[in-house]
């Protein structure tokens, strides 16, 4: 069925890449949503009304908002395609994190009223009239909401949209739901128990914590996130493919939405390169960045000596020592600076986050084993912190 709506709706479907492909995707998913939604709304309206159950009838309104969040996600995916313009060089693609949140915020609402309504519930309880025909609605919403939520994890998963994965988790939570709900009409039926409003406050916590769930994955990004370690990795080992590009080190990913994303990073040459070679070669990385990972690139020249058999052994030296502390430590910008009585080594350490020692003991530490190598050695350490 995903597929059959992918042909017919969305031409080039497979072309993911694509800003105005990827814009159809989450176009389509709202549209979907909607239809879906506002049936299931209705059906369970009506059942709620027969049953006189305070747990359908939140969990029709619950798919009441689930058709606002698709209309949100709609309208979203539709502004982020907007092209750049002089407000906005980078484009319009945070929007779709910006409806994200919004989604989060009706969800988390509906929850809170819901719980009110299902607490009344309890304190005045009522009877729940059995019906076969809201059964029947029941599961049948079940199954809807089911693939619904395979086809929304299918189309996040090929657009890589973390909008479209949360809605998919939605519609799973609302799985789990109505199933609650069918339980306990089921255990008023065999048993004459009425849960009914203590399932309406399970339905209402299931909403809430979907709601709060999503917002954390549409913030993250708002709030800017770090990069994922295996797409650094393959940044670093498509850089340094290149001739005469020794090292890579201090990559940033700027994140502008999905699919529009600016690298920047330094690369170490040699530093008795010819200047206008190596601007050549960095000029044809930026392009083939651009065109094997969709990113804008802007790349530093770091020139280092290479040639300088003392300085690369002391280098090592240093390396091992960081290493030997912690696994995780990287050092970039090595330089010696040697006087009569005592020797500069001078270089950046990549330390990461919320590291378990200061920067003030890291640099002690590390002094201290240098030390132990040559007395002469003093060390001048810039500490960069990393998430990788």
């Amino acid at each position: 069925m995903t597929k059959f709506l992918l042909r017919t709706f969305i031409k080039d479907y497979e072309n993911v890449t694509n800003h105005d492909v990827r814009q159809k995707y989450g176009m389509l998913g709202g549209f979907v949503g909607i239809a879906c939604n506002i049936v299931l709304f209705l059906s369970k309206f009506i059942a709620g009304l027969l049953t006189s159950s305070i747990a359908i009838t939140a969990d029709s309104f619950n798919n009441l908002s689930d058709a606002g969040s698709s209309i949100v996600t709609l309208v979203g995916f539709k502004l982020a395609g907007a092209p750049a313009d002089n407000e906005h060089p980078f484009g319009h693609g945070r929007i779709e994190y910006i409806s994200g949140l919004i989604v989060s915020m009706v969800i988390i609402l509906v929850g809170v009223e819901l719980g009110k309504g299902s607490i009344e519930k309890i304190i005045n309880a009522e009877d729940i009239s059995f019906s076969l025909i809201s059964l029947v609605i029941l599961i049948a919403s079940i199954l809807v909401k089911l693939w619904l939520g395979i086809f929304n994890k299918s189309l996040g998963e090929r657009i890589n949209s973390s909008t479209m994965k949360a809605t998919a988790m939605d519609s799973i939570s609302d799985v789990v739901a109505t199933s609650a709900v069918v339980l306990s009409i089921l255990i008023y039926k065999f048993t004459g128990f009425n849960i009914d409003g203590y399932i309406g406050i399970l339905v209402a916590l299931f909403i809430c914590y979907t709601g709060i769930q999503t917002a954390k994955d549409t913030l993250s990004p708002l709030l800017g996130e770090a990069p994922e370690k295996e797409f650094v990795k393959e940044i670093e080992n498509f850089v340094v493919a290149y001739p005469d590009i020794v090292g890579v080190h201090d990559l940033i990913v700027h994140n502008y939405g999905p699919g529009r994303r600016i690298i920047s990073l330094h690369a170490e040459v040699p530093s008795k390169i010819d200047i206008l070679k190596i601007h050549d070669t960095i000029d044809i990385i930026e392009r083939d960045l651009h065109k094997r990972f969709d990113c804008e690139a802007v790349i530093h020249m770091d020139p280092i000596v290479v040639d300088d058999e003392v300085l690369n052994k002391t280098f090592k030296r240093v390396k091992e020592v960081v290493k030997s502390i912690d696994n995780n430590f990287s050092m970039h910008d090595f330089r010696m600076v040697t006087g009569d009585t005592h020797t500069n080594l001078i270089f950046d350490l990549e330390v990461p986050f919320n590291y378990k020692i200061n920067d003030k003991e890291i640099k002690q530490k590390i002094s201290d084993e240098i030390k132990k190598i040559d007395n002469k050695y003093e060390l001048v350490i810039s500490i960069d912190k990393t998430s990788v």
